[in-house]
């Protein structure tokens, strides 16, 4: 008997422990456990707590999935917890087994870079097409002037053009190019012609059924199958699937496919000090073998391919990008059954903890021209 009320009293005692840990961690972030303002947590389940000081940031998304916990304004919260580097607080051995992987394994080989499209962009048009615009463009958009998303999306279309540099009757290569609503409207505005390579077969069904009547292609292949010589290529939000250890092979890759006088735009999220991989809910969940790259990795990569000639920062547009998404996917009540109240908590915190990143400015949105041997006078950057 003395034994048991030991065990017990210790058990007692250890979660009183993490409940005063986890209050001095939300401490600087002024989030409160049970509070009442829309940013604070709501603890729907005894083990919360144990569990998310246990797991880390995987045990945390997993909690909110498993509705142990709630908040009425997620990405409030997420972009208190960044700006406070709460999850830096909290050391998850899944992150670290994730950095010590990915400095001895290549996370992103051609068999394992076909994952990301088996789990994420192969999960269903009808997602997508309830989330997105109408021409289907999963990336941040440019709000400068634009009011709707589908007017930042055509913005940041236009600002791709004119980057380019594009002329009528030029060959054009999208590298992930996703449903092919970037590729359309370049071909159908400017006369270009577009070939676009994705490795999800959704994606690729999908915009070789859709844009019949343009002069654009679709492959459904890796990038570094590409051939063929180009005087324009761009890439929209999938330089976050190549990997540190490709960085350098994409550029030979791209330089290889670009005529002497091309440009090459890269359009892709960035963060602010270098890393080897992802948030492990994020990896294991929405973007398996992902990362973001860093300022150095890219000038690493880029260094002896190619000349800079732009770098623009425009990621607080991501923020409302993603409140856009996010509001048409709650809004989405015709969704089909296998997007389950499980799957839709994953998909809202996803997207809430993304937006919460940018506002805190954890996360950045890069766009950078380059070209293969520097152009002739001053390349005018537009904005």
């Amino acid at each position: 008997m003395k034994s048991r009320q030991s065990g017990r009293l210790a058990l007692t005692q250890g979660t009183d422990w993490f409940e005063e840990r986890a209050a001095r961690l939300l401490e600087p972030a002024d989030v409160q456990l049970d509070g009442n303002r829309p940013w604070d947590i709501r603890i729907n389940h005894p083990g919360f707590i144990r569990r998310v000081m246990l797991q880390g940031t995987l045990g945390f998304g997993e909690a909110y999935m498993d509705g142990w916990w709630d908040c009425d304004q997620l990405d409030e919260l997420f972009y208190r917890l960044a700006k406070a580097n709460v999850d830096r607080a909290v050391h998850d051995w899944r992150a670290l087994l994730l950095q010590g992987i990915s400095r001895i394994i290549n996370l992103q080989t051609r068999r394992r870079a076909r994952r990301v499209g088996e789990r994420h962009y192969d999960l269903g048009n009808e997602l997508f097409e309830r989330m997105l615009d109408p021409r289907m463009l999963y990336s941040c958009g440019y709000w400068r002037e634009a009011r709707t998303l589908a007017e930042a999306q055509e913005a940041k279309l236009e600002l791709i053009a004119k980057k380019l540099q594009l002329e009528p009757g030029m060959k054009v290569l999208d590298i992930g190019c996703g449903w092919g609503g970037a590729a359309a409207f370049l071909a159908e505005r400017y006369g270009v012609e577009v070939t676009g390579v994705t490795i999800s077969r959704e994606q690729w069904e999908y915009a070789k059924g859709r844009w019949l009547d343009l002069p654009v292609k679709f492959l459904l292949q890796d990038y570094r199958d590409v051939t063929g010589t180009f005087d324009r290529a761009y890439s929209i939000g999938m330089f976050e699937h190549v990997g540190v250890r490709n960085y350098a092979e994409y550029m030979r890759v791209v330089r290889g496919l670009l005529k002497p006088d091309g440009l090459f735009l890269l359009h892709t999220i960035g963060r602010n000090e270098s890393a080897r991989h992802t948030n492990p809910w994020i990896a294991k969940y929405i973007f398996p073998n992902s990362m973001l790259p860093s300022i150095r990795q890219i000038g690493e990569a880029m260094e002896g391919r190619f000349v800079m000639e732009d770098w623009q920062n425009f990621g607080a547009d991501y923020d409302r990008t993603l409140l856009a998404w996010h509001a048409n996917f709650e809004a989405a009540s015709d969704l089909p059954p296998q997007y389950d109240e499980r799957f839709r908590r994953m998909w809202r915190l996803y997207l809430m903890m993304s937006a919460g990143g940018f506002r805190a400015r954890r996360m950045q949105l890069w766009q950078l021209v380059l070209s293969p041997e520097g152009i002739g006078g001053v390349y005018h950057a537009p904005r």
